[in-house]
């Protein structure tokens, strides 16, 4: 902002030329003291398991719906009727609530529904349906239904 009064008055100027050679000389003060400053939390990067440790023994319950309507759970044959007991079972002392159920793309799907209707019953969480193509692979990758 100027003033000037006549041509040989007073001029009034604010200079700002040594305001921006003081915040230039900051920036550069900071951008170089900003790297140097140590980090209080130290960073923690996941190692592999050792070679000689048993593997792991996913525990997801997959109930698996034959073309010919027989019922599995994990590879176990189970009838209809003692699908509700069975799974009530299993999902009595379990903190994780998941389950699969894989079946032939051809099945009716009254008969999916028998089975996800029993194992909402049985206190069953999250179900997630897989086609029979299709392996497990681990939660994160299938979305589940509720």
């Amino acid at each position: 902002m100027g003033m000037v009064v006549g041509k040989k008055g007073v001029k009034s100027d604010i200079n700002i030329t040594p305001y921006i050679d003081i915040l230039l000389v900051l920036l550069i003060i900071f951008m170089v003291a900003s790297p140097l400053r140590k980090h209080d939390e130290e960073v923690r990067v996941p190692q592999p398991p050792p070679p000689n440790q048993e593997k792991v023994k996913t525990d997801f319950i997959v109930v698996e719906i034959g073309s010919d309507l027989s019922i599995r759970i994990n590879q176990q044959p189970v009838t209809l009727d003692a699908l509700g007991e069975k799974l009530f079972e299993i999902y009595r002392a379990r903190a994780n609530k998941n389950m699969f159920i894989r079946g032939d793309a051809g099945l009716p799907y009254g008969e999916v529904f028998k089975v996800l209707d029993i194992a909402k019953r049985s206190g069953v969480g999250d179900i997630a349906l897989l086609s029979q193509e299709g392996p497990v692979k681990s939660p994160q990758n299938v979305k589940g239904s509720r």
